[in-house]
């Protein structure tokens, strides 16, 4: 926690812990204390004017003087943001790693824009973790044009529509089957409409596959999305959950790809600056609800049996990233798009066997039973 406080007091190295100081310090620290949630909310407001003290991934892919132009602008702000939530989620990962660390791959895409890609490969908690952002714009595909329109989008009558789209996706695939994969991602998006309007929307989301199902990570897990959700709309939670229940679903194997989570899509509702507050604290609460599984459950042991099992879930996470999820289908639809970044959510290995059924009242089964039939967990 305290290291946020450190980007916005700088003292100097030189200091002397005179007793002035030190009532100084302590009254710094118990104002921070105190404003934590409201710092943990607005810190992107606030860091937008010392773009050169925060600790990124990499350089960000917009120009720093250029970030800190126009503080109001909402691509410049989320473009903070996400680079932000990437640095502290990789650094809270790498903590579990004693020799691997994230790879950083800065990348441009020659039509506009780019991103940063970290990745974590062969590690002994983390089998595979990928924490990509990316800032990007340029004209609108077809494609992707007829897909909103479908959504109810009502952009301009023109063959070329500009737009910018900045966001955040991760998915982390652990070694131990009894950690559960995490995925979230979270976007802004920007449609210039050449009258002088714009149409914008934010998306995303956190939901978590388990592999050998723990009803207490289930709960943690879902509790925290819930009190986040709870401090911005009561009602966001239940509906954004059985969004999350609905979009997930292996609609040729029947069951979810795991126990859910929150997932929005098309928020503009009620203004800008409440989608971008709820936004950034779905970010920030990333964190808060899956590393205490993390470190639950990092060292259990487990069978070879419960490996194999692991290996056929990820089957079916494979097969709906490629044949359902509507992020996969934009980046592979977009001209210049980083098809590595874009196809880093798929584990290092996954299985198919034939006609496979877990056997009755096994843990296998049980979860199972879970996935055909969501269920509340808060």
């Amino acid at each position: 926690m305290w290291p946020r406080f450190g980007r916005l007091l700088t003292f100097s190295n030189t200091v002397r812990t005179s007793k002035k100081c030190q009532r100084f310090i302590a009254a710094a620290v118990a104002t921070s204390v105190a404003g934590y949630e409201y710092i943990k909310l607005n810190k992107v407001y606030l860091a937008t004017s010392v773009i050169e003290e925060r600790n990124f991934m990499a350089e960000p892919i917009t120009e720093k003087k250029v970030l800190q132009s126009d503080k109001n602008d909402m691509k410049k702000r989320m473009e903070v943001m996400i680079l932000d939530a990437q640095a502290e989620f990789c650094k809270a990962l790498e903590k579990y790693e004693d020799t691997q660390k994230f790879k950083v791959d800065r990348w441009k895409r020659p039509e506009g824009g780019g991103g940063i890609s970290c990745v974590l490969e062969d590690g002994d908690v983390f089998e595979k973790a990928g924490v990509n952002i990316s800032v990007v714009h340029g004209i609108l595909p077809a494609g992707a044009v007829a897909q909103m329109r479908a959504r109810g989008k009502k952009f301009a009558n023109k063959d070329k529509l500009p737009f910018f789209a900045a966001g955040i996706s991760s998915v982390i695939h652990p070694r131990n089957p009894n950690l559960p994969t995490i995925h979230f991602n979270y976007r802004y998006f920007e449609v210039s409409n050449g009258d002088g309007t714009t149409t914008w929307w934010f998306g995303g989301g956190t939901d978590m596959t388990p592999y050998i199902l723990d009803e207490d990570d289930a709960r943690h897990f879902h509790t925290t999305l819930k009190e986040c959700c709870d401090r911005h709309e009561n009602t966001y939670y239940s509906r954004f959950k059985k969004w999350c229940d609905d979009y997930f679903y292996i609609k040729h194997r029947e069951e979810c790809r795991g126990i859910g989570g929150i997932f929005f899509d098309d928020l503009d509702t009620p203004d800008q600056e409440s989608c971008f507050k709820f936004v950034t604290d779905c970010a920030n609460n990333v964190i808060p609800s899956y590393i205490p599984i993390v470190e639950k459950n990092k060292d259990k042991g487990y069978s070879y049996e419960d490996r194999q099992w692991q290996l056929l879930r990820r089957g079916r996470y494979v097969e709906f990233n490629l044949i359902y999820d509507r992020g996969t289908k934009f980046g592979l639809m977009t001209p210049g798009a980083r098809y590595e970044s874009i196809l880093m959510s798929l584990p290092p290995f996954a299985k198919w066997q034939y006609c496979h059924s877990p056997k009755e009242k096994s843990k296998e089964h049980r979860l199972l039973e879970v996935l055909k039939n969501p269920r509340d967990w808060v």
